[in-house]
């Protein structure tokens, strides 16, 4: 069980599913034992996610999360926005561009803007942050758009 805190977005009808819709704001604080819990999921033990000694003589301001972490945040807030586990199939395509590190304890926030809507299907523009620096800019996912049934 993780201790990572999260907000909890609003729920899929809180979004508006048109070009300039924003979703909610999705923000993660990773503990400091995530880096060492992936690593055991992924497999990816490099160092520098997982020794803080190591990670510090390399350059980094300590242990760095997985990219690929980071990219399941974004993934995250794209699907949740569109209903979660109730919404399963919802995401078809997910591209991102990592473009900085994230650390353990201080908070990752994923936005999102509605770039188009068409054939049910929502292209949304996604960007992870830590503080001020971009971890991940260029994020893309398709979303197939809640039924208002």
């Amino acid at each position: 069980m993780s201790d990572d805190s999260t907000t909890t977005p609003e729920t899929p009808e809180a979004v508006a599913w048109e070009t300039g819709g924003v979703l909610p704001e999705l923000a993660v604080t990773p503990d400091k034992y995530l880096t060492v819990r992936y690593a055991g999921a992924s497999g990816d033990f490099n160092p520098i996610h997982v020794d803080e000694e190591f990670a510090q003589q390399v350059g980094l301001p300590g242990r760095i999360l997985h990219g690929l972490w980071t990219m399941a945040q974004v993934a995250r807030a794209a699907t949740e926005a569109v209903g979660g586990d109730e919404a399963p199939g919802s995401l078809r395509r997910l591209e991102v561009a990592f473009r900085g590190m994230a650390v353990p304890e201080e908070p990752v926030v994923v936005t999102g803007e509605i770039k188009a809507v068409e054939e049910g299907l929502a292209t949304i523009s996604l960007t992870a942050r830590q503080g001020k620096a971009r971890v991940v800019r260029g994020g893309r996912a398709v979303v197939r758009v809640p039924d208002r049934g």
